[in-house]
């Protein structure tokens, strides 16, 4: 399906919201490969933002996104994304429009170990991880188990090494790190499941926002903490679990920080596999420098 463009999706946001005036409308600055988006303005100066996925399985994840923004409501210390209406669309699924959250993006520069955000950062994710299971299970989202999280885990390194596009060292590296039984005894929670710069919403050293929630489930926290740990220092990361283990009810396992940095490096690999399902070459040749990069990088050292 080719993207649409933003004027569409104007369109589509006046058939979800009765009486909208849309006066501009421009394409959105972190682009999903799977929805196409825009932000809004209208006749009364408000901005809001208009999905619309581009294929069935796209248009599931954010049907199963809609049902979870609305349990979620009142259980956060910031405000969520709220569905203002929705346009079903021709093809299957729906176009969902939400007005846009206050705030700006994190720039993960702004974190230093002194810094309030980066406390602010760890009590924001710490939040999510303390919600209640059952508002995923609720909006049919998955729920997996410790055992489910590192087979699923071991079922992608095994994808990727069958494109033989992994070096070696790499895939060593993480069959020894996942055939580790105390690195993946950990108790399973709430996880956003896309964390990144551009899902952090701040007003100066606040986390005011979080977006993004299509990757919602129950599994292991610390894929909440891979860009932290693929991005800033040592001493930063330490800083964000320090405030982050002082607003869980339960202590945090200590293997949390090296799965942290597994899971980011595993995310190259899903990729790699999303470019080779999608038969995009550039996708992954991308992934493939990606790849030789990292085995550079962890050269030498132990997961």
């Amino acid at each position: 399906m080719p993207d649409r463009s933003p004027f569409a999706l104007a369109a589509l946001a006046c058939a979800a919201v009765r009486g909208l005036q849309p006066v501009a409308a421009a394409p959105l600055d972190q682009p999903d490969r799977d929805v196409d988006g825009a932000r809004i303005t209208d006749d009364l100066g408000r901005d809001w933002l208009v999905r619309a996925p581009r294929g069935p399985a796209a248009a599931a994840r954010l049907d199963q996104e809609v049902r979870l923004l609305a349990e979620l409501t009142g259980w956060l210390p910031f405000p969520l994304p709220q569905i203002a209406g929705t346009a079903e669309l021709p093809e299957g699924g729906d176009a969902v429009l939400h007005r846009v959250l206050p705030g700006t993006p994190l720039s993960v520069a702004a974190l230093t170990p002194e810094a309030g955000l980066t406390a602010a950062v760890g009590r924001a994710i710490a939040a999510v991880h303390g919600l209640p299971e059952r508002l995923i299970e609720e909006a049919g989202l998955p729920v997996y188990t410790a055992q489910d999280h590192r087979q699923r885990r071991l079922a992608e390194v095994d994808r990727a090494a069958s494109t033989g596009q992994v070096p070696v060292a790499l895939l060593e590296r993480w069959e020894k790190a996942l055939e580790e039984p105390g690195a993946w005894r950990f108790a399973p929670c709430v996880v956003h499941g896309d964390l990144a710069e551009e899902n952090v919403l701040v007003d100066g050293d606040d986390v005011v926002g979080l977006t993004g929630w299509g990757e919602a489930r129950v599994a292991d926290p610390a894929d909440d903490l891979a860009w932290l740990v693929a991005s800033c220092s040592d001493d930063v990361v330490t800083a964000v679990l320090t405030a982050y283990a002082r607003e869980r009810l339960d202590t945090p396992d200590p293997q949390l920080p090296r799965r942290a940095r597994l899971a980011g490096e595993l995310a190259v690999t899903r990729w790699l596999l999303h470019g080779v399902a999608s038969d995009d070459t550039v996708i992954v040749d991308d992934a493939v420098v990606m790849l030789r990069e990292l085995e550079q990088d962890v050269a030498g050292n132990t997961w």
